[in-house]
């Protein structure tokens, strides 16, 4: 297992080791003891599963009392995964860690509690996993403006698919003084 550290503290790439042969293939893809090494000693308590079509951006969200850390993968195609420094005082805040995720790859992300996350289809389908360290909370939920050039995210499509939520989300700088 391959963990890569991005710029942005806590946050890191995880490429596993793929056994495979004419059968298939095996990867591990959570193992406590393994992940603990680097810094990823997260009880998760909760797992979820989207679909989406290419074009489709969810993001950036995040809950600030019910603060979230994830594990992301792709099971099925591929996105582009956005993790945004959103943690008050952080030397980093407001800067943001990318990476593409694919079933061809079979990579994961780990971003730590105290940042938004969006992600980006860029298959035609996706099916997107990712474990949860705390509970979504409907009343706790917000979010950051996808495209707000402050923050400067190379989006791979111009042209993407949004919830009316997601396209009226402040920016940056506007939730900075809200919070």
């Amino acid at each position: 297992m391959n963990f890569i550290k991005t710029s942005l503290e806590g946050v890191i790439e995880i490429n596993p080791k793929v056994h495979g042969d004419h059968r298939g293939f095996f990867l591990e893809t959570w193992s406590h003891e393994r992940y603990k090494e680097v810094g990823i000693n997260e009880k998760f308590v909760q797992d979820n599963h989207s679909r989406s079509s290419r074009g489709v951006l969810r993001g950036m969200h995040y809950q600030l009392k019910h603060s979230q850390g994830k594990l992301l993968r792709v099971v099925n195609g591929e996105v582009f995964d956005v993790a945004l420094d959103i943690r008050i005082g952080s030397p980093t805040f407001g800067k943001a860690a990318w990476t593409t995720l694919s079933s061809k790859k079979n990579n994961q992300f780990y971003i730590p509690p105290g940042f938004a996350h969006g992600f980006l289809v860029i298959s035609d389908i996706a099916d997107f996993e990712y474990k949860c360290t705390d509970y979504y909370d409907v009343s706790d939920e917000g979010g950051v403006l996808w495209s707000d050039p402050a923050i400067g995210i190379s989006w791979p499509l111009a042209d993407v698919l949004l919830s009316d939520k997601d396209a009226v989300l402040p920016t940056l700088r506007e939730l900075h003084k809200a919070i």
